[in-house]
């Protein structure tokens, strides 16, 4: 298993971050109407953040199996599932603040400039395989059916070991670590539990 600490997330570039969270930490007590509103959304999130984690090859393979026959940016939905849902935590104003930036700022900026890099790396990989995986699969908002390439012999230009019961590549702990997928879920459950702690401290 790969170490989840990554020195890169603690460069000083990411201190205002952690700043700004100990300050919201400080002045906002999370309610338990906010706990009900947003620890679902933090869940969801997160498990489909770990459930793209073990399926996703980079580069070298056009993934396709797990979240991505649904949606072609499951990490990106689930942070901002997370982030949402940690905003409905805070609640009141900090709620409106919260989103009033994030949703804007993802919109905008992150992802726009996300999907153009990675999909002329993968287009510049995989060719006509990823054209035709993106015009049929959404970017962030999930199909219904699974998408299969009818059109790519099976195997190609995709890891296909181990396969689960239904004919599909399976879920891998290995691919889970190798994307460092376990130091994001320590982060969100640390955030988890000091906004559990900041609210029972509160009661006090």
């Amino acid at each position: 298993m790969r170490n989840p600490i990554r020195l890169k997330n603690l460069r000083v570039r990411f201190l205002p971050y952690i700043a700004l969270g100990i300050v919201i930490l400080v002045l906002r007590q999370p309610t338990p109407m906010g706990f009900a509103l947003g620890m679902p959304l933090v869940v969801v999130g997160a498990g489909l953040r770990s459930w793209a984690a073990g399926h996703l090859v980079k580069t070298d393979a056009l993934t396709t199996e797990g979240p991505y026959a649904h949606l072609r940016h499951p990490l990106y939905l689930g942070t901002l599932l997370v982030a949402t849902g940690f905003a409905f935590v805070l609640g009141g104003l900090f709620t409106v603040a919260i989103l009033a930036f994030v949703w804007p700022w993802f919109a905008l900026h992150y992802f726009p400039r996300k999907e153009r890099g990675e999909s002329a790396r993968l287009l510049a990989c995989h060719g006509e395989a990823f054209t035709r995986y993106r015009d049929a699969v959404p970017a962030l908002w999930p199909r219904w059916r699974a998408y299969h390439d009818t059109l790519r012999p099976h195997g190609s230009g995709a890891a296909v070991e181990p396969v689960a019961l239904g004919g599909a590549p399976a879920w891998q702990l290995e691919r889970y670590s190798d994307n460092n997928e376990l130091g994001t879920l320590l982060a969100i459950l640390a955030g988890s539990l000091l906004l559990v702690a900041r609210a029972v401290w509160g009661l006090h």
